[in-house]
This record gives C-alpha cells, structure tokens and sequence, in this order.
C-alpha cells in the first residue's frame, strides 16, 4: 500500500490523556493493512536511558533530544514511527519537526481535562504529585505546552478510542499515501 517511506507521528497530550492507548491502536490499525509502524514510548525509552530519572529540564531536554534523534534515524531508514510521550514543551516535538522533515512529520494533540486524566490515572503519578513525590508532573507541577498547529486534534473525554484512533489514521493516510480510508 502507498509508498515505502518513513514518517513519525507524535502524540502528544498530558499524562493519562489516552496517548498510549490511540498509539497502540492506531499501531494495531496500520499492521491490519499491511503498514507496518514502530511506537516509541517514552516510558520504555526511560527504563534503558534513564533507569533512575531525576525529570529535571536538563534531563528531559536531553532525553526528547535523544528521542527525537531515534526516531529520525528509523525514519531515515523507511520505518514509520509512532512517538507516544507528553513532551511537556513544544521545543522538544519541533526539534523532532525540524530533525525528521515537516513533510515526514504530524503531530497528534490528545485533548483531556487534568480531571479527568486525574481520574483515569492508572500508574498514580497525579496523586503522587499531589502527595509531593513528584515535583514536575506536567499539567499540574510543570507546564504542559499544548501544540499550536497540531495536525489532528483529539479530545479523549468526549470521544472513545476507536473514533480517536480512526481521526489520526484518516488524517496520516491523506497526509502520508495522499488516500482517504474510504
């Protein structure tokens, strides 16, 4: 199907917005039509480059440099990439802009009140930021830059995941094969 040649997407939201979940499934999606993509979770990307992170600014400059970098590297070498990570700043999604190629490159707001990730917040990180355990949770310690021109806008608290995935997946392949999914 279509051309062969890498892309990323990053799918960017505030913690427990959905992102992990519209990047699986819209991962699941692609493999169903024979397009094969590679999802780069920051929190797995953190287990091997930073086991014991301080999520200080220098730190997250450093590790969404580095993210950025892997992504362009797969993207460089026909693999289609699926970024799943706050990055709290807009700078770190433009570095991997601006790295990757606009024309390679679509970033995915995933739109959610903090009440609501608040509430479907799984790994405890708001109620541990709440308790002080962590100090630079974005959305609530640290800002979260929303993006100002995101290519699809998807709001997780009045959408489900499969009409969120099927938004991304319909924007990609316009913006990506030149088709829609019809």
């Amino acid at each position: 199907m279509g051309r062969s040649q890498g892309w990323a997407i990053w799918i960017t939201g505030l913690p427990s917005s959905g992102k992990s979940t519209i990047a699986h499934g819209l991962a699941r999606r692609l493999a169903e039509m024979g397009i094969r993509a590679q999802v780069l979770e920051s929190d797995e990307l953190r287990r091997v480059l930073t086991p014991k992170p301080t999520y200080t600014e220098q730190e997250r400059d450093w590790f969404y440099g580095v993210m950025a970098w892997i992504g362009w590297l797969l993207v460089r070498n026909e693999v289609n990439v699926i970024f799943d990570a706050t990055a709290n700043k807009r700078a770190y999604r433009e570095r991997a802009r601006r790295l990757i190629g606009p024309e390679r490159f679509m970033e995915v707001f995933v739109r959610c009140p903090i009440e609501v990730c608040m509430r479907r917040d799984r790994k405890g990180l708001y109620k541990m930021a709440l308790e002080g355990k962590i100090k630079s949770l974005p959305g609530l310690q640290a800002p979260y830059e929303e993006p100002l021109e995101p290519d699809v806008i998807v709001d997780t608290s009045s959408a489900g995941p499969e009409e969120c995935v099927e938004a991304v997946l319909k924007k990609l392949l316009e913006k990506f094969y030149g088709e829609g999914t019809s």
